[in-house]
C-alpha cells in the first residue's frame, strides 16, 4: 500500500515499489474530465447521486483486479455511472501523480500514494470534510485508516481535513513456518522481543535460517519499521511521518531499533542474501522451507494459506514487554477526488460505496483487510492470525504510516539505508540522519 503498496502493499508487488523512474508523458497518462476554470475546492455537503450518464475516470497503481471488481459492482448499484480504470505501474505513478492531478486532464478519481499531501495543499484534490460528516465514515472506516488520510503539517494537526477514503486495508508482521519452528524447539509466537531473540537463536542453532528478508525492495524496510514501531511511541512516530513542527527520527528509541536489525544481522539471523533477495522471492524461499520466519504483510496471505495450509502461522512484531499497544505498519488502498472533476457528488457516492457490505465483501476477495470485518465470514488459519492481529492493532490504535510516506523522497534512502546496515557499510547513526536529511529538505529543518 509495498505494499506499500507500497514491493508490495497489495498482493503480488503491489504496496510499496517506489522505484525512481524519469517521469513520462503525464497529460496523456490518466485523461479525465476537462478543467473546470470555477472548480470546487470542497466537495459539495449533498449526497443524491445524479441520474444522468455519468463517466468518471479513476486513476490507479494497485491490484487491477480489485479496482476492476469494485467499478463494475459500483455500476450495477448506479447504471448511470461508469468508472473507468486507468492503470499505471506503481512507481510511474508516484513520480508523475503530482503533474497528472495538475493538468486539464486530470483523472476525476485517484488513488492515494506519496505525494499526495502536497497535491491537497496544492488544491488539486477535494477536501472531503463535508461528505465524511454527510455520509458518515467516522462510523463505517476505523479511525486509524481516516487519521492517514488528512495531509501532513499543519493540515494534519488541524484535524479537520480528510483527502481519501480507503478501501482495503494492510498490514506487516511476521509469518512462520510451525513445522521448522517445532524442529528448533518453538511451540508459540514470542510474547516480548527478549522471547523472540531467544527463538532467532534456537533457529540458528538448528542449522536453519531465522529470517527471510527481501531487502532489495521493502522487505528490509518491513523489518525495521516493525522494530521501530515497538521502541519509539506512536504519536512521536507519527508526528516525524507528518512533519510536525520539531519531529525527529534521531532519537533514542530509533537508534535502539536500527541497532537491533544490526545485531541481528551480525549474529547471522537474517539470510546472507537478503540485500540481492526481493520481498516475492523471500516469500518464495519461505514457502519452500528455506527460513523460519517471514517478514511480510497481509498482501502474502493468500499465497500463504494455500501453498502452505496449517504450517503458516502469523504474529506481529512483539514489544519489550509482553502485553503491550500492539503497533504494526499499515496503509490501505485509498482514493481521492480530483478538484478538476465536474461530478464531485457521483465521485463521491463511489467513495462511500467503498464502505459497503458488498464492496467489503470485494476488498476481502483480493486479499485485503476489509475496513468493517464483521462484512466478511471469519477467516481461518494464517488469514484468521491475520484478521486477529489487525483487530488487535486497530483496537489500540496502533496503525503507523509506513515510513517512506514522509516524504516523495523517502524510499530510496530508506531501501538502500537497511541494505547497507545489514551489510555493516554504514552506521545506525548516519542511517536515521540521512533519513532526518529528507525530512528536512521535505519539511523545513529547525522548524
Amino acid at each position: 500500500m509495498d505494499g506499500h503498496g507500497i514491493a508490495t502493499r497489495t498482493r503480488a508487488p503491489v504496496f510499496l515499489a517506489l522505484l525512481a523512474v524519469l517521469v513520462t508523458a503525464c497529460g496523456a497518462l490518466t485523461p479525465g474530465t476537462a478543467a473546470d476554470p470555477d472548480r470546487p475546492r470542497t466537495v459539495p455537503s449533498g449526497t443524491a447521486v445524479p441520474q444522468e450518464d455519468i463517466t468518471l475516470s479513476l486513476a490507479f497503481a494497485d491490484a487491477p483486479a480489485l479496482v476492476d471488481a469494485l467499478a463494475a459492482a459500483f455500476h450495477k448499484r448506479h447504471p448511470h455511472v461508469t468508472i473507468e480504470p486507468r492503470y499505471t505501474q506503481f512507481a510511474d505513478y508516484v513520480k508523475s501523480v503530482k503533474l497528472t492531478m495538475a493538468s486539464d486532464t486530470a483523472p476525476d478519481l485517484a488513488q492515494f500514494a506519496v505525494g499526495m499531501d502536497d497535491i491537497a495543499a496544492r488544491g488539486d484534490i477535494l477536501d472531503l470534510g463535508p461528505y465524511r460528516d454527510a455520509y458518515g465514515w467516522r462510523k463505517k472506516f476505523p479511525a486509524a485508516a481516516l487519521d492517514q488520510l488528512t495531509g501532513s503539517g499543519e493540515r494534519a494537526a488541524e484535524g479537520d481535513h480528510l483527502y481519501g477514503v480507503p478501501a482495503g486495508l494492510s498490514m506487516t508482521g511476521i509469518y512462520y513456518n510451525k513445522e521448522l519452528a517445532r524442529e528448533a524447539g518453538i511451540t508459540r509466537p514470542p510474547r516480548t522481543l527478549a522471547e523472540f531473540d531467544r527463538q532467532l537463536a534456537a533457529v540458528k542453532r538448528a542449522g536453519m535460517t531465522p529470517l527471510s528478508v527481501g531487502a532489495l525492495d521493502s522487505g528490509g524496510l518491513h523489518l525495521w519499521a516493525a522494530l521501530l514501531n515497538n521502541a519509539m511511541e506512536p504519536e512521536k512516530y507519527r508526528a516525524w511521518v507528518k512533519g510536525a513542527e520539531g519531529a525527529t527520527i534521531e532519537t533514542e528509541e530509533a537508534l535502539a531499533a536500527t541497532a537491533k536489525l544490526v545485531e541481528w544481522s551480525r549474529k547471522g539471523y537474517v539470510d546472507e542474501a537478503a540485500g540481492g533477495t526481493t520481498q516475492n522471492d523471500s516469500t518464495g524461499a519461505f514457502v519452500r522451507g528455506r527460513g523460519v520466519f517471514l517478514v511480510n504483510g497481509n498482501w502474502a496471505a493468500g499465497q500463504l494459506s494455500e501453498a502452505m495450509g496449517k504450517k503458516a502461522g502469523f504474529f506481529l512484531m512483539p514489544a519489550a514487554r509482553e502485553g503491550a499497544r500492539a503497533v504494526s505498519s499499515g496503509f490501505s488502498v485509498s482514493y481521492a477526488i480530483s478538484s478538476r472533476t465536474g461530478h464531485p457528488r457521483a465521485a463521491g457516492a463511489f467513495l462511500d460505496f467503498l464502505a459497503s457490505k458488498e464492496a467489503q465483501q470485494i476488498v476481502a476477495a483480493n486479499g485485503f483487510l476489509p475496513a468493517d470485518e464483521e462484512a466478511v465470514p471469519t477467516p481461518q488459519g494464517v488469514l484468521g492470525d491475520v484478521a486477529r492481529a489487525h483487530r488487535r492493532v486497530t483496537d489500540d490504535d496502533g496503525m503507523n504510516h509506513f515510513p517512506d510516506f514522509t516524504a516523495p523522497g523517502m524510499l530510496d534512502p530508506l531501501r538502500a539505508g537497511v541494505q547497507k546496515l545489514l551489510a555493516g557499510r554504514t552506521t545506525p547513526k548516519a542511517y536515521l540522519a540521512s533519513l532526518q536529511d529528507v525530512w528536512d529538505e521535505q519539511y523545513g529543518s529547525g522548524r
